[in-house]
């Protein structure tokens, strides 16, 4: 029997269970040195000329990168992206970097230099301000109507770069590309309007189909997120797709939603891991730091680990969360107990923590999930769910239900598991 460490915030659990399927993968090796496969991206762009035929002398740049919360490799692809601004006649006091938080918190000054390496000192970095009025300017609607509100520093400079990394999400399909600017720049109206077109019409009630993990194609919360981005008009896209390990594996640079494309097809080929039968018990951890920073994040793992899951099946979580929910409006949405409640005052309220919290409470009642955190008891019971103290209390709860088949998913925050029909 096996042991496989899962990771849990900065430290691991041991974890053994006879019989179990370990659902991994492991990625081929980076074809090239880290700091060449950027250059190498960088010079071959998909569906757009070089950032040196795109940038003019004296021009200002806004380069817009991912929060803490979404590792993306920036710490290396940010001084190169520099370096060949200047290369390009850009002076470092032109170029702004902006920490696309969406709605998230602000940064501190430790995550600031994490997310910068060494570019932290000598460029301009600012966060986004979702509700801050003097920070954001309307451009325009979407065909159905939507206000595009966004920074100013994405919406006044002469040049827009979008960064960040692709990966499974949820309800859009993929992160990265699109994502960077809307949510990740946009105004919290403008958040909430384009995320609101997860829910079929009102008159046939629930989430529309297509949009779940995976899915681009007639997905319509990506589709709304793609037209307001693209009012951005960026000039240029750098997504990196990262190792379970968050080394950079492949770069994709070009146009926003060429390179995105690409980004997504080689997400999916690497971490879609085929299971030919449901299982009655799935151990998962979200992969670590920072992928259980917040239970928002967290909840990637376990929306893709019940994919694993025959109906009423028991999920194991292990999600650190030490800094709790991610957002403080979260926990308030689990006042609503009964789903078809909850999915009223969403309807008539609608917010992106909320959307979270109720496909948590929905997982919870459609399936049995036991929780390792740092969450207390009445909280983790408020979201449907069981609180264990550590993995061992986890698993003896989870034996309790007589589980014939289990699998074991170490980085459930990218793995998702794919059940083959027969």
């Amino acid at each position: 029997m096996t042991t496989i460490n899962l990771r849990y915030g900065n430290t691991s659990f041991p974890c053994r269970w006879p019989g179990a399927r370990v659902l991994s993968v492991v990625p081929p090796s980076p074809a090239l040195a880290r700091e060449a496969l950027i250059h190498a991206a960088l010079d071959a762009p998909w569906g757009s000329p070089p950032l040196e035929e795109i940038v003019r002398p004296g021009e200002t740049v806004t380069i817009v990168t991912s929060d803490i919360t979404r590792y993306t490799g920036s710490e290396h692809y940010l001084p190169i992206l520099v370096e060949r601004l200047e290369g390009c006649g850009v002076d470092e006091g032109d170029i702004t970097i902006l920490i696309a938080l969406g709605i998230h918190r602000k940064q501190s000054q430790s995550e600031h230099r994490k997310i910068l390496g060494p570019l932290y000192g000598r460029i301009r970095v600012c966060d986004h301000e979702c509700d801050n009025p003097a920070r954001l300017v309307t451009i325009g609607r979407t065909t159905g109507g939507i206000p595009v509100t966004v920074n100013r520093l994405v919406a006044e400079a002469d040049r827009v770069i979008v960064t960040g990394t692709a990966g499974f999400h949820y309800f859009a399909g993929f992160g990265g590309g699109r994502k960077g600017l809307v949510p990740g720049v946009a105004s919290r109206e403008t958040c909430m309007a384009t995320h609101f077109s997860v829910f079929l019409p009102a008159s046939v009630g629930g989430r529309h189909p297509r949009a779940t993990t995976g899915v681009l194609a007639g997905n319509p919360v990506h589709e709304g997120l793609l037209e307001a981005a693209r009012m951005i008009a960026p000039d240029f896209l750098l997504n990196t797709v990262l190792t379970p390990e968050k080394e950079i594996l492949q770069v994709f640079c070009g146009d926003l939603e060429s390179a995105h494309l690409a980004a997504c097809a080689k997400v999916r080929d690497l971490y879609a891991v085929p299971l030919d039968a449901a299982a009655d018990l799935a151990i998962v951890s979200c992969g670590g730091d920072p992928k259980d920073i917040n239970f928002i994040q967290a909840h990637k793992a376990l929306d893709y680990g019940v994919r694993a899951l025959r109906p009423g099946g028991t999920l194991v979580l292990l999600a650190a969360c030490p800094d709790g929910f991610g957002n403080p409006t979260f926990f308030d949405w689990f006042r609503h107990q009964d789903l078809p409640s909850f999915e009223a005052a969403l309807r008539q309220g609608y917010e992106i923590n909320g959307q979270t919290a109720y496909a948590t409470l929905a997982k919870a009642r459609a399936f049995r999930v036991i929780l390792v955190s740092e969450l207390g008891e009445v909280e983790t019971g408020a979201m449907g769910m069981e609180k264990a103290a550590d993995l061992d209390e986890a698993l003896a709860l989870a034996r309790e239900g007589r589980p014939q088949t289990c699998v074991i998913i170490p980085d459930g925050g990218t793995v998702v598991p794919m059940i083959i029909a027969p």
